[in-house]
């Protein structure tokens, strides 16, 4: 169970730093779909540090198991949070990323809660 659970948690943090750099480096495709979905600039950084922060809780929960639950907790609903942002626009393709990454948010739960 514990490495169903190892390459989940890399798995999910990989993509937290892929999207934390993408959103750092603030491209266009990046700063027109954070504008489209209502998120004003300076929300950002703040952003940026959420999916930092959950990345690197993830992996300490592998140690720590209370961490890697709260993280994957947090992370859940930072995930539904985007599924709704992208709904309220109308934006359902943008939604389905964003909706996986919630389901694999939830495995980690039910991961942590499985592995001793």
């Amino acid at each position: 169970m514990f490495v169903s659970l190892a390459v989940v948690t890399f798995f999910m943090s990989a993509v937290l730093l892929v999207s934390a750099g993408a959103k750092s480096l603030r491209t266009r495709h990046i700063t027109e779909q954070m504008s489209t979905l209502g998120v004003p600039p300076s929300m950002m950084a703040f952003l940026i540090g959420v999916q930092t922060a959950g990345a690197a809780c993830a992996i300490a929960g592998l140690w720590w198991g209370l961490l890697g639950t709260a993280a994957a907790i947090g992370l859940t609903l930072y995930f539904a949070g985007a599924v709704s942002f992208h709904l309220r626009v109308g934006d359902r393709k943008g939604a389905l990323p964003a909706a996986v990454l919630t389901v694999v948010s939830v495995s980690l739960i039910a991961l942590h809660t499985a592995a001793p």
